[in-house]
């Protein structure tokens, strides 16, 4: 194994400043300045940055084996990592759009993320501890782990494969759509429009919040979960649910089993494209409706 290499308190603000860089360890380091270069450490390979200042755009693509550790990207730090293998980022500050994209292996902790299309179309992805601000996180990601997360966002984990998630709060609409493989435990969702057309997906103790969720899901499955303002509810999806709250309204179910503690309207309307094959019971009123 080389020995590293270590640079301390310098300043690199050229078009591709330390290109193609091997076993090296940056500290306190900046990348900024007028001549407003990009692409500082494309093609690295085994490098770590440690406390240091990211002001310019493209820092790392095509790297493999990269660690950040107390670093702080800026907003003008855009699309900071594209391409990259097998990353860890511990404690720092993700600034910029497009922070995090196609990239594979990485870890992420103890990390603020403030970054619109983060993680797009990346792979085997684990975030703990950390804290995620932007428009559409997440899309067309694969195999994402998530303990401990508050997310922020809109059209979050769209087309997502092979995806777990713990202990977390999530405040985003249209979330989870097309998604495939998901299984969430013990977390609290936000959110209008939850969960459409996925596909394989299971919540545990969960609390989810906002109008229309579960439409046109498949393989949908609901343990111990509360419903919050949930009107209209698993319109043409089959699902096994149980439900320990109220529901506003439940409207054309296609098959399964919904269980609740009340349920106030189940809506089967004339002009539905499917046949209303799931069965649908009210704890309350102690009957089949």
């Amino acid at each position: 194994m080389k020995a590293m290499k270590y640079l301390e308190n310098k300043t690199y603000p050229e078009e591709r400043a330390l290109y193609g860089a091997g076993d090296l360890v940056l500290v306190n380091c900046a990348f900024d300045g007028a001549e407003d270069g990009e692409s500082a450490l494309k093609e690295a390979r085994n490098v770590e940055l440690r406390d240091c200042y990211m002001n310019l755009r493209y820092p790392l693509w095509h790297d493999r084996r990269v660690k950040l550790t107390g670093c702080r990207m800026t907003d003008t730090c855009r699309a900071a990592l594209w391409y990259t293998e097998k990353v860890e980022i511990d404690g720092c500050d993700l600034g910029g759009v497009k922070a995090l994209r196609e990239c594979g292996d990485v870890h992420i902790v103890n990390t603020k993320v403030l970054s619109p299309e983060f993680g797009w179309r990346s792979r085997n992805i684990r975030i703990e501890d950390s804290s995620i601000e932007g428009e559409y996180p997440f899309l067309m990601a694969r195999g994402l782990t998530l303990s401990n997360v508050k997310l922020k966002g809109k059209y979050s984990f769209q087309y997502t494969r092979n995806v777990a998630v713990s202990d977390s709060y999530f405040d985003t609409k249209d979330a989870f759509w097309h998604a495939k493989n998901v299984v969430i435990r013990d977390t609290v969702i936000k959110g209008e429009y939850f969960a459409w057309y996925s596909d394989n997906l299971t919540l545990e103790r969960c609390r989810i919040s906002g109008t229309q969720p579960f439409c046109c899901c498949t393989n949908l499955k609901l343990i111990d979960c509360e419903l919050e303002d949930a009107d209209l509810a698993f319109e043409y999806s089959d699902v096994d649910a149980t439900v320990n709250s109220s529901i506003i309204s439940v409207k054309n179910p296609r098959s399964g089993r919904i269980v609740a503690d009340h349920i106030d309207e189940l809506i089967l309307t004339e002009d539905s494209v499917y046949p209303c094959e799931c069965e649908v019971i009210d704890r309350r009123s102690a009957r089949r409706l």
